[in-house]
């Protein structure tokens, strides 16, 4: 199982702020867990759509290629800009 987690406008859009979900076999990156959730479609291809989304593995931020494993923490921020 992996636990999901999602931020800011992003946790407005999915309509949620945390999920657990078993692994699929076919996803083994944060990008691949991106796309097999924008495929749920709806609300969901928000996560598809962002432009510049940032993500962590176990609180600690990493690139959308970083590999994920069974256990992890996957969190999904959207983009922030300051003023």
């Amino acid at each position: 199982m992996i636990t999901v987690l999602f931020f800011a406008g992003l946790r407005e859009a999915v309509g949620t702020s945390t999920e657990t979900l078993a692994l699929p076999l076919d996803v083994a990156s944060v990008s691949a867990l991106r796309d097999h959730l924008a495929a749920r479609g709806g609300q969901w291809e928000v996560l598809a759509k962002a432009k510049n989304l940032r993500a962590a593995v176990n609180q600690d931020m990493v690139p959308l290629t970083t590999a994920i494993k069974d256990g992890d923490e996957i969190a999904f921020f959207p983009p922030v800009t300051g003023g």
